[in-house]
């Protein structure tokens, strides 16, 4: 159940810094500086959260070796 929960919270990081990337380089909107702006240590630890989400999201690809 934890494992669980681990994947969905780092797959929502990774998609949320997806969408912050793609509106950065659609509308020049830098969302996560929109709604931390004030708060530049906590826009940060945002930025290094997602990255590290990236990085574990790696470990999805052996679920993809077992399903083909």
């Amino acid at each position: 159940m934890m494992n669980r929960t681990i994947n969905m919270i780092a797959l929502t990081l990774v998609i949320v810094g997806a969408l912050n990337w793609g509106l950065i380089g659609f509308f020049g909107f830098n969302l996560v500086n929109f709604l931390l702006g004030g708060w530049p240590l906590i826009e940060r630890l945002v930025y290094i959260l997602v990255g590290i989400c990236g990085l574990y999201s790696f470990m999805f690809y052996m679920y993809l070796n077992h399903e083909i």
